[in-house]
């Protein structure tokens, strides 16, 4: 790909004026004294293939994408890495010249990479895993675990059809259970993780019984507004390590930063202060 002498990127969403991602690209790019910019893109389901279309010739090198945009960029894409195909989303387009458009999935690797920056030497192969949820997010979660070695993934949704839909995707090593036997659960997996939206501002909470709980079970969100939830809360009462969900965010905006702007950058205190920010 040759890059511009002032490359553009950006997020497309709709809606798209709550995205952290252009205050953590601009972070980045001021840090390191890129040439380039980020910004926030609203675009509508009807419009989005016209403007990927013509985004090349304003000169942008790439997009990240975001909810109700993550499924349908696919069948826009002329070229889907291997996770984003399983997955059946992408959240990093990456503009390759002559109308190509390469699609990929960073969740998995921010999830990872999350836990990892908080608890080194961590892996998925220390034993089972929780997941509540069945969304996007959850796909690129399980698909991560099982990729990095977990030997059981359980997941569980308030639907259970949604669930068994991803033990049909992802194979032997997920089961599913009903959301009524998480009490049962928890007390025999190495990590639990919250995929839904539950116990986030403005959502209802995630109310579960977490008294069978014990350490060493590590307990992550992918919620980070509040950067805290109550089930991190609980469970760092309990005694378990806990990760919050804001690293996730961060680390899966480094691959992309990466193509775009020609430049590895860091996720550390620094960033996350600056992503805080009032």
């Amino acid at each position: 790909m040759t890059r511009p002498e002032i490359p553009l990127a950006g997020v497309i969403g709709d809606p798209i004026a709550h995205s952290l991602s252009p205050r953590l690209h601009g972070h980045w790019l001021k840090r390191y004294g890129l040439k380039g910019h980020y910004v926030p893109l609203h675009v509508t389901h009807q419009n989005l293939a016209d403007v990927l279309r013509i985004m090349p010739e304003m000169g942008f090198v790439g997009v990240n994408i975001t909810i109700p945009h993550k499924e349908f960029v696919l069948s826009l894409a002329t070229q889907v890495s291997d996770r984003a195909a399983l997955i059946g989303a992408a959240n990093t387009l990456t503009f390759l010249g002559n109308g190509q458009i390469q699609a990929d999935n960073t969740d998995g690797i921010g999830f990872l990479s999350n836990i990892r920056q908080n608890l080194p030497g961590w892996t998925a192969a220390t034993g089972p895993a929780l997941v509540l949820g069945a969304g996007g997010a959850a796909k690129a979660i399980v698909s991560a675990l099982i990729n990095d070695g977990a030997p059981k993934v359980t997941v569980v949704n308030r639907t259970r059809l949604r669930a068994d839909a991803l033990k049909d995707q992802f194979g032997a090593r997920v089961e599913t259970q009903d959301w009524t036997r998480i009490p049962d659960l928890v007390g025999d997996v190495a990590l639990i993780v919250n995929t839904t939206s539950l116990g986030m501002e403005g959502q209802s909470p995630l109310t579960i019984d977490l008294s069978r709980l014990t350490p060493p079970t590590v307990v992550t969100d992918i919620v980070y507004k509040p950067l805290e939830t109550e089930l991190l809360a609980t469970a760092r009462q309990m005694g378990c390590e806990t990760v919050d969900g804001l690293g996730m965010l961060l680390h899966q905006a480094v691959p992309g930063f990466e193509r775009w702007f020609g430049y590895t950058p860091m996720v550390d205190d620094d960033l996350r202060a600056a992503v805080l920010a009032p």
